[in-house]
């Protein structure tokens, strides 16, 4: 897995009541074609990423196959999750 290009917003909490900031990563990946995530109209990744004074973590993180926006049912290996955890920490605002 590549992951290409994001986009990232900070999402507002107007209660107060979530400890940290949040943010929404959209993640656009490219996989190689033998990889059971490969569809011709590529792949994105929806991740739900929390920053708070002692950590940073992800809280969430959804597949979307980029045609029609349907959820992939697929687990991501160890090493894909360190890769995409690594990417939101270095691109972070």
């Amino acid at each position: 897995m590549n992951i290409t290009d994001h986009t990232l917003e900070k999402m507002d909490d107007p209660f107060g009541i979530l400890e940290g900031e949040r943010y929404e990563y959209y993640l656009f990946a490219q996989v190689d074609e033998d990889d059971e995530l490969y569809s011709p109209e590529g792949m994105y990744i929806r991740v739900l990423y929390v920053v708070t004074e002692t950590e940073q973590k992800i809280a969430g993180m959804f597949l979307h196959n980029r045609s029609d926006d349907s959820v992939l049912d697929f687990e991501l290996e160890d090493d894909e999750l360190d890769m995409i955890k690594d990417y939101c920490q270095k691109h972070l605002k």
